[in-house]
């Protein structure tokens, strides 16, 4: 059995984050809302919402969990040159809406995206709250890809990413991860594992080896400075 949430109530507890089922992995809790408040306090536990079209919202805590260290994202050689060739444009917050949206498309192996219209809508608000922000690259004036997530104190909770072009999704990592260094950040959150994330240097870790690690970092204060990158200016610096 899971809990069930009380849409009216953002402030309704959760469970804890270890009461998570085993299968399907990391199922805690059903329903409630996608309010600010809800959304936040769920980050905070190392809880966050997937579901589909037509279910209700669902609340997952998966075990194992899966991290990147800002500091130890994966550059291979064809990559650094990608960075170093001005290909791209990189930019912060410039256009969180754009990237959602894009994360969102349907693509050949996922006609029907999890990123419903309410999620889109959801993490808008959270970005105009200023917990929100998103990485874009350019090509020209083209839009070619990106990511979004949350920040919470010194925690990155990666949502989605996509890429029109090759390495545009990477570039935004890299990017986010040097801007994250800069920031004191302590790693990144990805949720769930896949071949993808680990050759790009990502490290899965126990549930509670990750809950404890998230206590540490997610109530830090870090300055409250607006969003930046090292070298937003420059194209494809790197």
């Amino acid at each position: 059995m899971i809990a069930w949430l009380d849409a009216r109530n953002p402030n309704q507890p959760f469970p804890p984050a270890e009461a998570a089922l085993v299968e399907p992995n990391g199922l805690l809790a059903a329903g409630g809302s996608l309010a600010p408040a809800r959304l936040l306090n769920g980050y905070r536990q190392g809880i966050f919402p997937w579901y589909g079209k037509g279910q209700p919202i669902l609340w997952w805590s998966p075990d194992p969990r899966t991290i990147f260290l800002p500091d130890r994202i994966r550059v291979s050689h064809s990559l650094r040159k990608v960075l170093r060739s001005g290909r791209y444009t990189v930019t912060v917050d410039r256009a969180f809406a754009c990237v959602i949206a894009e994360c969102a498309a349907p693509r050949p192996e996922a006609p029907e995206s999890w990123i419903t219209r309410e999620m889109r809508e959801a993490y808008c608000r959270l970005h105009v709250l200023g917990y929100a922000h998103s990485i874009e690259t350019w090509h020209g004036e083209r839009l070619v890809g990106g990511l979004y997530g949350v920040a919470l104190g010194g925690v990155f909770f990666g949502e989605s990413m996509f890429s029109r072009m090759n390495d545009a999704s990477k570039v935004a990592l890299v990017h986010l991860g040097r801007l994250l260094v800069q920031r004191g950040f302590g790693f990144i959150d990805c949720q769930l594992e896949t071949g993808h994330l680990l050759s790009l240097g990502a490290q899965s870790l126990p549930r509670a080896e990750f809950l404890k690690l998230l206590h540490e970092h997610v109530h830090r204060l870090l300055p409250a400075t607006p969003w930046t990158l090292p070298a937003e200016a420059a194209p494809g610096a790197g």
